[in-house]
């Protein structure tokens, strides 16, 4: 069955292109142009992945993102023309899996989009169990799905990979740069701060209390590494 994606951007040319291309690649692609329009395509469908524009009428990326995130872990690629650090901060904020600034290359969306969805679809380590059961912490590697003192969480694409990488290997300390070869590999060329939002947000959806976290601990001046007790 053909992965069915959104693309949501208010320029028709763009759209066009970008269509027809994926669509030549096998996607089936529904485009959106507005973010009203997308929510409401968002809620009627179902989608493997989406590229949403930052810069949108009626509702802007950044908040279809948010709201997005509110019920679905769908990979979602956001599109500026801005191309600021503090843009792709905000949206990585709000839950986007990666970031791509216009103007790019059509070859490099595709690459991008095979990654992700390769990755969501891996199969679990073999030698792993398939639930990971870490204190109060319940981690599926099949379903990938995670659950935290009894309660759903939900996680983006990149966030459980992150926490599947680090859970796999208790005690290892894994620097910024490590993570970033590890779960972007050459799809992403931004800075560490990525890393640190991630960690963060990882935080503030499986600790108790993300300021003094019980699974994801920071070792100064080096890393980040998931508890071995």
């Amino acid at each position: 069955m053909p992965k069915r994606l959104l693309l949501v951007d208010d320029e028709p040319g763009i759209v066009k292109g970008l269509k027809f291309s994926l669509e030549q690649e096998g996607y089936e692609v529904d485009a959106a142009f507005d973010g009203g329009e997308a929510l409401q395509k968002f809620d009627e469908g179902e989608y493997d992945l989406i590229l949403l524009d930052v810069m949108l009428p009626v509702l802007d990326g950044i908040e279809v993102c948010q709201r997005i995130r509110e019920s679905s872990a769908v990979p979602i690629i956001m599109l500026t023309a801005k191309g600021e650090d503090m843009d792709k901060i905000l949206g990585l904020e709000y839950g986007a899996d990666d970031y791509m600034t216009k103007p790019f290359n059509v070859l490099e969306v595709k690459a991008r989009i095979k990654t992700i969805l390769r990755r969501v679809q891996a199969p679990s380590e073999e030698q792993a169990p398939s639930v990971l059961t870490i204190h109060e912490l319940s981690i599926n590697l099949n379903q990938r799905s995670v659950s935290a003192c009894g309660e759903e969480v939900t996680l983006t694409a990149k966030e459980f990979d992150m926490l599947r990488l680090f859970a796999l290997n208790r005690g290892k300390v894994y620097t910024r740069d490590q993570l970033l070869d590890l779960l972007w590999k050459n799809d992403y060329s931004g800075d560490l701060r990525t890393v640190d939002v991630h960690i963060r947000r990882l935080r503030e959806k499986i600790e108790r209390t993300p300021s003094k976290p019980e699974y994801i601990i920071t070792k100064w001046g080096v890393g980040y590494y998931f508890t071995d007790k």
